[in-house]
């Protein structure tokens, strides 16, 4: 079974404050590539500026890492931009992420 995480995934390829969105990853048996929404994702290893992936079909780069605890996932936090959040982890991201729905 594939491994899977929530993630945080901000499009870098028109701004630095892109559209985002949390939602659930596959990674790949080596950890070299990401899969998301039918698009799969490689490491720029470190030589990207403000992205850390790309898309392996059209080049597009993207910041993606773990949602933090607080929601402040953007690199630029002061933009206001909102983060959809993909409805089948919503639950899942806000009770085990955010501790938001704690008995």
């Amino acid at each position: 079974m594939p491994k899977t995480r929530i993630m945080y995934i901000e499009n870098k390829s028109s701004s630095l404050n892109g559209p985002a969105r949390i939602g659930r990853v596959t990674f790949s048996k080596t950890g070299k590539s990401i899969s998301y929404e039918g698009r799969t994702f490689q490491s720029l290893k470190g030589s990207g500026f403000k992205a850390n992936f790309f898309d392996v079909e059209t080049g597009e780069r993207f910041w993606i890492s773990g949602p933090r605890k607080d929601g402040k996932d953007r690199l630029y936090a002061e933009s206001s931009a909102p983060v959809e959040i993909d409805p089948e982890v919503a639950e899942e991201y806000w009770r085990d992420i955010r501790g938001k729905f704690s008995d």
